[in-house]
């Protein structure tokens, strides 16, 4: 291994790593995982690579505690990577809200059909599901380690993983120093990562090997109250002996995201119904539906303008918060109550087309006429939770159902 930088008084490579722990990490992590591992998990199923693919798609940036809520409704209605390919995503998304990093589920659903087409036999609905990781890179949304992964543990191929639970348990146990997300550490962890996986795989080895190394992060050595006691490689880490255990792997302080207003439009007919619009299939909340957004003033100061005080009820509403990995969301909620056989003026129907134009259908008749082809309907907000809504609109409705009049 070349000698690689890590900080500016430590120089890693193949010599300065522990010698012993080299040897011991593998042998005592498999035995610490036959008595103390994670053995009941839904998706643990031998020879089960779609499963498998699933539940690691759910866990990107998702603990295990809030998968277990999704997977199973998830696989009761899309059992086989036929079924899944078959649907449409307006069936998908409804079984995908409130989990978030939406684009995992489209990338998940299209992957499905490319599986499918690839690899499988219509006749006798089997899959000769690809056995090398170059092949599965061309999947979309599959990167490196969710690759690793269905081969270890899907297929009882070699793979190797680099998640946060393995990216924590190597810096620590080997005393690595660095940015994690830098090319140059992370060509480390890789390669260290590929060095302590067991080569045996058809022996169950490499797959036990995955999933222990996860569970070891994920239940001793977490990122904050670590059960040093308990692990297994106490003696061997490096940064229990130095007493640096809660310095690694290294935190460097990110910009802090950006704050951008806006408002959230809710639009209620006299049946009580809101109206509700399909975003763009890429972007934020792709393909799910919410109220109409804007973070446009001018066009909500002509929104206030057109309707009567009595029917606007801006003061009425808390605001709503919603955080995305690269800036927060501030909402200020404002009601709309149509009157009956009122036709949708057309500062509303900016409004609704503001977010990208696309072709669709109006999902049921209603009161209101609304410009052909675009993709909205009216529901009530509890008819409007078993679609696929994200999780600020399910929050939305939490906060507003109390405070709108009743119908």
């Amino acid at each position: 291994m070349a000698s690689v930088a890590i900080s500016p008084a430590v120089t890693l490579d193949s010599a300065t790593l522990n010698p012993q722990a080299l040897e011991k990490f593998t042998p005592r992590l498999l035995a610490w995982f036959v008595e103390h591992g994670r053995h009941d998990l839904p998706w643990q199923t031998l020879d089960d690579p779609y499963k498998v693919w699933v539940s690691e798609i759910m866990l990107q940036q998702t603990q295990v505690k809030t998968v277990l809520a999704y997977f199973e409704p998830f696989m009761q209605r899309f059992p086989t990577v036929f079924s899944l390919a078959a649907a449409d995503w307006d069936e998908v998304a409804p079984y995908w809200a409130g989990l978030g990093y939406y684009a995992r589920a489209r990338n998940l659903h299209k992957a499905a059909g490319q599986v499918v087409l690839q690899y499988g036999n219509a006749e006798t609905l089997t899959i000769e599901w690809p056995l090398t990781l170059d092949k599965w890179l061309t999947l979309s949304g599959i990167g490196p380690s969710t690759a690793g992964a269905i081969l270890a543990l899907g297929l009882h191929q070699f793979g190797v993983i680099m998640d946060g639970n393995v990216k924590r348990v190597l810096c620590r146990v080997f005393g690595i120093w660095g940015d994690t997300q830098k090319p140059v550490i992370n060509r480390l962890l890789w390669s260290l990562a590929e060095q302590l996986t067991p080569q045996q795989a058809q022996t169950g080895a490499t797959a036990a090997y995955t999933q222990a190394i996860m569970d070891l992060g994920a239940t001793l050595c977490t990122p904050k109250k670590v059960l040093c006691m308990y692990c297994p490689m106490q003696d061997i880490c490096t940064s229990f002996n130095t007493g640096h255990v809660y310095d690694l792997p290294q935190k460097f302080a990110k910009k802090p995201n950006p704050t951008r207003a806006g408002w959230v439009i809710i639009i209620q007919n006299s049946k009580g119904e809101w109206l509700w619009q399909q975003r763009p299939p890429s972007g934020l909340w792709g393909g799910l539906w919410t109220v109409p957004i804007t973070e446009e003033a001018p066009l909500i100061n002509q929104l206030l303008k057109q309707f009567p005080q009595t029917q606007v009820s801006p003061k009425q509403a808390q605001l709503l918060y919603h955080g995305f990995t690269h800036f927060n969301w501030e909402l200020q909620p404002i009601i709309i109550e149509l009157k009956p056989r009122r036709v949708l003026p057309k500062i509303v129907r900016d409004l609704l087309t503001e977010f990208g134009k696309q072709t669709g259908q109006i999902k049921n008749n209603s009161e209101h006429s609304l410009a052909p082809k675009q993709p909205i309907q009216w529901l009530t907000p509890t008819a409007a939770s078993s679609i696929g809504i994200p999780k600020a609109m399910q929050q939305l409705i939490k906060q507003q159902t109390a405070h709108l009049p009743e119908h």
